[in-house]
């Protein structure tokens, strides 16, 4: 596979999961073809050596394991960590409301998104729909609507002169409702929504109960540069790196026998700090360590031998170079498009690299013949944080933090580079054969 159809892939990948509940989906798509078999919390589990398994909570959230020939406590977990939430705008409970014949839907703000990003883009909706079933049964089902459905126009300069000025400023509350419907003779708002929503779920409307609904871009990512060397498209943060660590996994030579147990392990609620059952400060793959652990040893403290001797990558992206932009840098440690993954450290911990995770990092980007790049951020500015200090410290592993850079980070149409993408995979693959 070259690397722009790699980077190709990842563009299908990311145009088919516009919500969290479909990263998920997508990914046991993925693996159909390779033998994994899914497993069920509530249940015991019988695992062979060799063993490929993956284990879904609560649909967004999504770790796989390949069980290596050594048990955990002589060969430790080799883990890739990433997380399958972007920042963005999600649907109220109160969803519609009308104002002079135009239905609206409320949002709230999830995570940190550049709101101006989202102003006149053909947006839609994704997510999961909960509801009863015939038998009265609680029950689930994606839906997602293809088409264009809601709009955030601009107010026109000449009612907001000093827009190139000051910037665009979006009230959170009152300037944030999406266009949805105009509405005719005596449509409510409200029903006409909940009419949609059941109808794209093939259910009725009284069966509907509650929803998780993600405000997506309905426009397809695309390659772009004199050369086609750059891509563009939303939630590039962080679905590169769930899928650079997805590829790397399902490589023939990496599913050959491997001598460790190799985990990919990717959290929703990153984005708002993962304070979460399905989030990285959860239990979620402690529980699944353990259990593994239990499963291939009767002795308790192999749980912590196996920890003890493990490893993890924490994947996501990283901030690259803006020439029209300097000032937001720290001169000597500028990192740049298509020139390979970043390491990103911090002396505060916002980022879990240290010096031995760091070396070895280089070392696996060395034999895997890729360049690597390092970042810090500048002291004057807030630095953004991970999913690998806290499960470094949860799990009480050596981590380290790396990205491929990019461009608008947040932003509603994000851009990186091609051949970076396929130097993570590669660096990724390094790893888990290592």
């Amino acid at each position: 596979m070259t690397a722009k159809q790699r980077a190709q892939h990842l563009l299908d990948f990311i145009d088919t999961s516009p919500s969290p509940w479909h990263v998920v989906a997508s990914i046991e798509t993925a693996i159909q073809a390779f033998q994994f078999v899914r497993l069920d919390e509530t249940a015991k589990w019988g695992l062979q050596t060799g063993g490929r398994y993956y284990v879904v909570r609560d649909d967004s959230s999504i770790v796989l394991f390949v069980l290596g020939r050594k048990t955990p406590a002589d060969a430790g977990f080799k883990i890739i960590g990433a997380h399958t939430d972007s920042p963005g705008l999600r649907i109220r409970p109160n969803a519609a409301t009308a104002s002079d014949g135009l239905a609206r839907l409320g949002v709230e703000i999830y995570g940190g998104p550049i709101l101006a990003t989202f102003t006149d883009r053909d947006l839609s909706l994704a997510g999961r729909v909960s509801y009863a079933d015939e038998q009265g049964e609680l029950a689930h089902k994606l839906v997602r609507f293809e088409q264009p459905l809601l709009r955030l126009p601009n107010l026109a300069i000449h009612m907001n002169r000093g827009v190139n000025e000051d910037g665009l400023k979006l009230h959170k509350q009152n300037e944030l409702p999406l266009l949805f419907a105009q509405l005719t003779g005596d449509q409510l708002p409200h029903p006409y929504f909940l009419a949609l929503l059941a109808q794209a779920a093939g259910i009725s409307v009284s069966q509907v109960l509650s929803w998780d609904l993600a405000v997506y871009d309905t426009q397809k990512g695309a390659f772009w540069g004199a050369n086609q060397e750059f891509y563009a498209n939303s939630q590039i943060d962080n679905l590169a790196s769930c899928h650079a660590g997805l590829h790397a996994l399902l490589d023939d030579t990496v599913l050959s026998h491997p001598e460790s147990t190799l985990v990919c392990a990717f959290f929703d609620h990153e984005e708002i700090g993962s304070q979460s059952h399905v989030g990285a400060a959860g239990s979620f793959l402690a529980d699944v360590l353990q259990r593994i652990s239990i499963a291939t040893s009767s002795d308790r403290e192999d749980t912590a031998r196996a920890l003890a001797q493990s490893f993890l990558i924490s994947a996501d992206m990283a901030h690259a170079y803006h020439p029209n932009f300097p000032s937001a840098y720290d001169a000597d440690h500028k990192v740049f498009i298509n020139k390979g993954p970043v390491i990103k450290s911090n002396a505060n911990r916002r980022y879990s690299s240290e010096s031995i995770s760091i070396a070895r990092f280089i070392q696996w980007c060395e034999e895997a013949g890729i360049p690597y790049q390092r970042y810090s951020h500048r002291s004057d500015l807030p630095c953004g944080s991970t999913i690998g200090p806290m499960t470094s410290a949860k799990l009480g592993i050596r981590s380290v933090d790396v990205g491929c850079p990019m461009w608008a980070m947040h932003s509603i149409r994000e851009s990186a580079g091609v051949q970076d993408h396929e130097s993570m995979v590669r660096v990724l693959k390094q790893f888990f054969i290592d």
